[in-house]
């Protein structure tokens, strides 16, 4: 049993290719075949990258596609192709979203699919990688997660927190809703000249 988040990610990122490997499905999706670019469209592009199926990102993506369906993994194979494909690691923030019925998701309350809610990019990019300016490559900072953005993962303490708010806003309330409710009635009586 994996110790650490990073021996579990790895953990699924090896069970995704074991399962891919049993099921004779290549580890990695050709590119699509290119199309004839739009003469009106001088912006269009026909080029579709490779798919790497080994990735983390891809492995994540196919297993919240089969967990939501109910499926097999080699049913929703082409779908996490196209989603990868099409938005790039970002894209699973995107069909976190979808799943939830289109809602946002608060990463603080729901942890994140893609690095368990460790709050950095858990393939621990490199600054060129990443695009990090010159200043800050010796810095020693985190890297984001490009989906959750380092949400601080900590449902407890966020629910004690707004059940304190929602207190402050409710014991204050009832007073003022009174007291607008009868000031709204005596303006009624009030004759206006």
């Amino acid at each position: 049993m994996p110790t650490t988040l990073f021996q579990q990610l790895t953990r699924r990122t090896a069970n995704i290719t074991t399962q891919l490997t049993t099921l004779g499905i290549p580890l990695t999706a050709p590119a699509l075949p290119p199309t004839e670019p739009d003469p009106s469209d001088p912006w269009a592009s026909s080029y579709s990258p490779t798919v790497d199926r080994t990735t983390l990102a891809w492995c994540t993506a196919v297993t919240m596609l089969a967990q939501h369906h109910h499926t097999g993994l080699d049913r929703q194979v082409p779908a996490a192709d196209a989603l990868l494909r099409e938005r790039g690691v970002h894209g699973l923030a995107q069909l976190h979203s979808d799943i939830h019925a289109g809602a946002p998701v608060d990463y603080r309350f729901t942890r994140c699919p893609y690095c368990a809610s460790l709050g950095e990019d858990p393939t621990l990019p490199d600054c060129r990688e990443v695009g990090c300016p010159p200043q800050y490559e010796f810095a020693d900072h985190p890297h984001l997660c490009p989906v959750c953005h380092g949400a601080d993962y900590q449902p407890e303490w966020y629910a004690e927190e707004r059940i304190t708010q929602l207190d402050q806003m409710l014991n204050g309330s009832p007073a003022r809703c009174v007291r607008r409710w009868g000031r709204a009635r005596l303006m009624r009586w009030v004759p206006r000249s």
